[in-house]
């Protein structure tokens, strides 16, 4: 059974949030005397800085949080583009995570590794770089094709640094040449520097939030598994508990089959008809038997792209990209494995294996005991069928004079020529006995 640890503290935004007011104020107030050659007026100015103080005291959420920095920097700019990207937990790829046109389709999906493109350079380097023509010409630019600011003149690009180290980098870019003016770049530093410790803290409230998440989640799987349910409703509630916690598109448990050779599965959350009835997976030629063979968490980025994956069109069809499968083991044997899918490219980072393997861990454990309660029944059944047999034999031998193999085969034979288990014609020999005694 899983012992599940006491729950994590509440989250006080408004401390983590007001012990930075004083220093966003004074710093960005600072910002306005190297900021006498941007072209607003002083009213623009401090209606600017303090929408960036409002930002820092509203919403915790990153997205929002996120979106709003664009708003606010496009105000100050009139830029054509504006970009955020973050670097990843372990600091090797940035993602585009906000633009100030909507790019739908890319957000999550552009991704830089660290040094790579302009964005990638500087975010490795910690410095700004500033080209007021043909941007996409230097040598570090990156071309997307997807994204039409690749052929964008002027470009802005801006450190996100928190406690020294950058986090992302922000993008502003014009359509037509354009010269960023010394005290402009300065005044910009200085806000991505402050965008840095707000979106350091609302990734914070993020991850608390996900790890009060995680928490319920283990508490509902674990208390399921102690509970009287039925195995099916069990495993049904443990792939819709994960699928909410690990923010994925479909959840579901495969059981490996008697023979060993193919996975089938038993439940998920989605709704799709289609994914339900996909056929049974191999495991000597998937990804999946992969994850039977060496009892280790295997995450596949995009599955579509992935040759030993073996229903890459289902999975374009039904927007599955990341995967990340791990196997339920009782007894140091595998018996199955959990699959978690995402819609968008996904790097599934140590923590969220180990919180996806504890909950194999409990549906292991859940369904051996419901196959050693089997058992048991199964043992307790036929425990009974001997004796009514036997019982049944008893009375043939009294009434017909019988030996007891004699016995014996005639219950075989009428189970044989009527179609009926044994214990059922021991019951009916019974039942006539006891009619006939008066009983």
């Amino acid at each position: 059974m899983l012992l599940v640890s006491c729950p994590l503290p509440l989250f006080d935004s408004n401390l983590l949030l007001g012990c930075d007011n004083l220093y966003v104020t004074i710093t960005l107030c600072m910002a306005k005397t190297v900021h006498k050659k941007l072209n607003i007026s002083p009213a623009q100015e401090l209606a600017i800085l303090r929408r960036i103080v409002e930002i820092t005291n509203s919403s915790l959420d990153l997205k929002s949080t996120l979106d709003e920095f664009v708003k606010a920097l496009n105000d100050m700019t009139s830029a054509d583009s504006i970009f955020i990207y973050l670097f990843d937990e372990n600091r090797t790829q940035l993602t585009l995570m906000a633009s100030k046109t909507p790019h739908k389709k890319e957000l999550g999906k552009v991704i830089l590794k660290a040094g790579e493109g302009i964005a990638g350079w500087v975010a490795r380097e910690n410095k700004t770089v500033a080209i007021k023509q043909s941007a996409y010409k230097d040598p570090r630019f990156k071309h997307f094709d997807v994204l039409p600011e690749d052929k964008y003149e002027a470009l802005l690009s801006l450190p996100i640094i928190y406690k020294g180290k950058s986090i992302g980098v922000v993008n502003i870019q014009h359509r037509k040449p354009h010269e960023y003016a010394k005290s402009t770049v300065g005044l910009f530093s200085i806000i991505a520097q402050q965008i840095g410790g707000v979106i350091e803290h609302a990734r914070l409230y993020e991850e608390t939030r996900k790890k009060a998440l995680q928490f319920d989640s283990l508490v509902k799987v674990s208390q399921s598994i102690t509970s009287e349910s039925y195995l099916d409703q069990i495993l049904n509630l443990i792939v819709v508990v994960t699928a909410e916690m690990m923010d994925s598109k479909i959840c579901s448990i495969m059981i490996l089959d008697e023979k060993g050779k193919e996975l089938v599965i038993r439940a998920t959350q989605s709704l799709s008809e289609e994914y339900k009835k996909k056929p049974n997976v191999k495991v000597d030629s998937s990804i999946s038997g992969e994850v039977i063979k060496s009892k280790k968490p295997l995450a596949v980025y995009n599955v579509c792209e992935e040759k030993k994956y073996s229903y890459r069109d289902l999975a374009a069809k039904e927007g599955l990209t990341s995967m990340l499968s791990v196997p339920m083991v009782v007894k140091d044997k595998a018996i199955g494995i959990i699959n978690v899918y995402t819609k968008d490219p996904h790097d599934f980072v140590q923590e969220e294996i180990d919180v996806l393997q504890m909950v194999a861990n409990q549906a292991a454990v859940a369904i051996e005991n419901t196959k050693l309660m089997e058992e048991a029944i199964k043992a307790k059944e036929a425990l009974e069928t001997r004796k009514l047999i036997e019982r049944a034999k008893g009375i043939l031998m009294r009434l017909n004079n019988l030996s007891e193999e004699a016995a014996h085969r005639l219950i075989h034979k009428k189970s044989m020529d009527s179609c009926r288990s044994m214990k059922e014609i021991a019951e009916s020999v019974i039942l006539m006995d006891e009619l006939r005694s008066g009983k």
